[in-house]
């Protein structure tokens, strides 16, 4: 069973997560992607993508469950090293602008790759959750690189440690965000950004959007991969044994 739903039309291509009732992301949804951007960075006809999640809820991140099933022995590094670390480059490299509707709760992985996206339109009602510290963990899927980047290192500190929502409203506040727009109104104020967009020189955002990877995020792939090395160390403390048994058991860890 697919869970990203792909429509490609006007030059625009939107991918919908579908996976209920969390939309959090297992392997053959991450692995859905990878194909889905890769087809995207081949296909002519594919001007402009927009990544969204179905129903009211962008992304929980990774499933949890999913991992804990794996047994104890699963290494984090290389979970990421072909999952969310590859996702997040080749959005990156995608030579075409892609848009991120965040139409509702966007968490751990799923911030990642939402700020690794071109443009943020937010609904009124999303909310942002960093996440991982709550179980743990240590932030990955390029957060510890795209939110100081982002919003500064103080602010990104105090959303990592502190793990609170942060509204809609101080996300665009705080540069999280590009956009903040109605719920109802949020997938057609996207559509016709991107309509405009792919009228312009795709090719030229294309070579842009190279010059700045190149200005502000020159170590980007040393950063994942230094990222997948800490997650691992992380992945084995007494800390994220207790995150994720009071995760599972749905009470407040006890650190």
């Amino acid at each position: 069973m697919p869970f990203l739903n792909t429509d490609l039309r006007e030059g625009i291509l939107t991918l919908t997560i579908e996976r209920p009732p969390a939309n959090a992301f297992n392997l053959s949804l991450i692995e859905e992607l990878l194909s889905a951007f890769r087809q995207a960075g081949r296909d002519s006809q594919t001007r402009v993508v927009v990544l969204t999640g179905a129903g009211k809820v962008f992304s929980a991140g990774q499933d949890i469950t999913e991992m804990k099933a794996s047994g104890e022995t699963i290494s984090y590094r290389r979970h990421l090293l072909e999952t969310y670390n590859p996702l997040i480059l080749q959005i990156r490299n995608l030579p075409r602008p892609v848009i991120a509707a965040i139409n509702g709760t966007c968490a751990g992985a799923s911030l990642g790759i939402a700020l690794a996206c071109d443009l943020r339109f937010a609904a009124d009602s999303a909310r942002f959750v960093v996440g991982f510290n709550g179980i743990g963990l240590a932030p990955d899927s390029g957060v510890s690189l795209l939110l100081p980047a982002l919003v500064g290192l103080g602010r990104a500190t105090e959303l990592t440690f502190g793990n609170q929502p942060l509204s809609a409203e101080k996300a665009l506040e705080w540069g999280l965000v590009n956009r903040i727009v109605p719920f109802d109104n949020l997938m057609a104020e996207t559509r016709q950004t991107a309509v405009h967009l792919a009228a312009g020189a795709v090719g030229v955002f294309g070579l842009s959007k190279r010059l700045f990877n190149h200005a502000v995020l020159p170590n980007l792939e040393e950063m994942l991969d230094y990222e997948a090395h800490i997650q691992e160390i992380a992945s084995k403390s007494p800390e994220h044994r207790e995150g994720i048994a009071a995760f599972l058991e749905k009470r407040s860890p006890k650190f």
